[in-house]
């Protein structure tokens, strides 16, 4: 059984910084891309950043230069480091795992970040 648990999330005021953590089992985690998307309330879910089985990251624009993804195979878990946090930042942040083939895509619970002005 696939299990994706997202931790981390929290209320911070504007300016300060937050790590997400995504720790998956029943996966070979090294294979998977692993992504974070958010959901905004009254808006779709967005991708937010990811990060490939080599390691390349992408992120969205909103984020470049504040947020980094990491990854640390041995612990089968994803990070999501957030600096500089703005209140649009503000939003349920969902862990994603997507493999080699379309049936392998996987999605956390989420965990919510509310950033005060």
């Amino acid at each position: 059984q696939v299990q994706l648990v997202e931790s981390g999330g929290g209320l911070v005021q504007a300016g300060g910084s937050l790590r997400l953590s995504c720790a998956a089992s029943g996966i070979i985690f090294s294979v998977y891309t692993m992504g974070w998307y958010r959901q905004a309330p009254g808006k779709q879910r967005e991708l937010v950043a990811s990060i490939t089985r080599g390691g390349s990251t992408n992120y969205a624009d909103s984020v470049k230069g504040r947020f980094t993804i990491s990854r640390d195979n041995a612990k089968s878990t994803v990070y999501l480091q957030m600096n500089n946090l703005k209140p649009e930042d503000t939003a349920v942040y969902y862990c994603n795992a997507r493999g080699l083939i379309v049936q392998q895509d996987y999605w956390g619970k989420g965990t919510l970040v509310t950033v005060s002005s």
